[in-house]
């Protein structure tokens, strides 16, 4: 893992840390609680961990650099 997959995962975690704290607000008919904290919540599980996870850089060929 280089930095860009750990700093993708980070973010992802931030993310759920916010979504799970909008959740958490007032009452339930809340719309932070019930539009945004979802979808939040989604982007970060569905997409920005797992792309932190299977990012692959590109990969420099050794045979260039001579």
């Amino acid at each position: 893992m280089n930095k860009k997959n750990l700093l993708l995962i980070a973010v992802g975690v931030l993310l759920l840390v916010i979504g799970f704290l909008c959740l958490a607000t007032g009452p339930a008919e809340n719309p932070i609680s019930l539009t945004v904290a979802p979808l939040v919540l989604c982007l970060a599980y569905l997409v920005i961990i797992p792309l932190g996870i299977l990012w692959k850089g590109k990969k420099e060929d050794k045979n260039d650099l001579q």
